[in-house]
């Protein structure tokens, strides 16, 4: 029985797991409105059933599955960047890496606010919208870029571990792992416990992917069944904007960035990268889905590790081409919807705002609302704005999730083949990584390695 399961790809368990949860929840929110709804009585306890499955089963599922991925990132971060760095062979590598990666997660998410705006100016979203203009939104105040540069540096680490607070965990790797390669004998002999480490976190990585199809099916299962279809009414034009420039980017811009700066098959990381984009849409959290990212871009893409182990975190805290595109969509619509008229200096206010603003808000909760409320203060529209656009962001959100991850390895695939890290031969390998996929439960011997 077991044999027949894992007939199956990764990939299309976690697709079906994805469609089954959709149209679960779809069904239960058909069925079990306030009026249709029935309750059942157990052990003297009277229970909803659409609460039972909505409010318990799915969301203690899905609950624990996010929370399971989240528990592997500061030990991968660590573990990874550690590795990577105490085995650079030259100490001005790391500032190529970091020159590197910090111009193409910038470019990039300057060239998406570009294609948003500009397709939003052709396509008038908000135009003849008449919405309630007196909702109001409140935003937490981004600090200010001198504190970002501060605060990228701990007072302790084990704290910033404990908080998840990834610019500083990404910063006391780099000085630890430049300690390391500087210890001579004694680095040497920690490294090689890190290197055991990495193993098994990658391993365990692998289980928590052949977990991914009931979790997903929760997360969809409980999105659909409390979203109403009813939230898009008004704002059907804005909603596939956002999807058509998020589409545009991940599948023109990205790999014609990818065919111009190395040469390489586009169409080949596009394919590699499907189990991570369902990952990044079931999770909506670059961050939580970055073990998968990194199991991709080292076992699928061919990166090595000293240049995978920084890029990729990174990328997960820095770059937000996904919340860009909406964030240009956004400001054209709310500026419609108000009749404001924006001049071509608030628009390249608006370019210039953002993109800054994806590393001046790295490592801040709600992200993608604090910059937008930055770029709509910036060319004096009204931030309450934002909450007309609350409905349908959960949506939009889980899509630019996976833009985001693609951007990701796109950027690592770049740096590690001009740094010479890329291993080609596993890059062009279709089936590269595949044996990754598949853990047989059923089959498992506690006493023999897994292969």
């Amino acid at each position: 029985m077991a044999k027949t399961v894992h007939k199956f790809s990764l990939t299309a368990r976690i697709f079906i797991g994805m469609v089954a949860g959709i149209l679960t929840g779809t069904l239960l929110k058909a069925l079990f409105d306030d009026s249709g709804d029935f309750t059942v009585s157990v052990f003297g306890l009277t229970l909803s059933t659409y609460s039972f499955l909505v409010d318990g089963i799915f969301h203690i599922v899905g609950k624990i599955f996010i929370a399971s991925l989240q528990m592997l990132v500061v030990p991968l971060v660590f573990v990874s960047l550690v590795l990577g760095t105490c085995t650079l062979s030259e100490p001005s590598k790391l500032g190529r890496l970091g020159g590197k990666s910090l111009l193409l997660y910038l470019s990039t998410t300057a060239l998406a606010i570009t294609l948003a705006v500009t397709f939003a100016l052709i396509v008038n979203p908000g135009e003849g919208i008449q919405m309630d203009t007196d909702a109001t939104f409140s935003a937490n105040q981004a600090p200010s870029f001198a504190e970002v540069i501060v605060n990228m540096f701990p007072t302790n680490p084990i704290n910033a571990m404990a908080e998840g607070n990834m610019l500083q965990i990404i910063v006391f790797a780099l000085l630890f792992g430049i300690a390391m390669a500087m210890s001579g004998d004694a680095g040497k002999r920690l490294g090689e416990m890190f290197e055991d480490l990495n193993k098994v976190i990658m391993r365990l990585v692998t289980i928590l992917m052949n977990l991914a199809p009931w979790g997903v099916f929760a997360l969809m299962a409980k999105l659909f069944s409390t979203m109403g279809f009813d939230t898009f009414a008004g704002l059907l034009k804005y909603f596939f904007l956002v999807l058509f420039v998020l589409g545009l980017h991940a599948f023109v811009s990205y790999p014609l960035l990818l065919k111009l700066l190395t040469g390489l098959n586009p169409i080949i990381l596009i394919r590699k990268m499907r189990d991570t984009a369902l990952f990044a849409f079931s999770t909506s959290s670059s961050s939580a889905t970055m073990p998968v990212t990194l199991e991709t871009a080292r076992n699928k893409l061919g990166v090595k590790n000293s240049v995978s182990s920084f890029v990729i975190p990174l990328g997960a805290t820095i770059n937000m081409d996904g919340t860009a595109i909406m964030q240009g969509v956004a400001t054209v619509f709310i500026a419609q919807v108000f009749g404001v008229d924006l001049t071509l200096s608030d628009y390249l206010m608006v370019i210039i705002t953002a993109t800054l603003a994806s590393v001046g808000t790295a490592g801040v909760p709600g992200v993608g609302l604090i910059m937008l409320a930055m770029v709509l203060q910036q060319v004096n529209l009204p931030v309450e704005g934002i909450a007309l656009i609350i409905g349908v962001d959960r949506l939009l959100d889980m899509t630019r999730t996976a833009v985001n991850v693609t951007g990701d390895c796109t950027v690592a695939c770049i740096v590690g083949k001009s740094e010479g890290e890329l291993d080609i031969d596993v890059y062009n390998d279709p089936e590269a990584g595949s044996k990754q996929e598949t853990v047989d439960f059923d089959h498992f011997d506690k006493n023999k390695p897994l292969s």
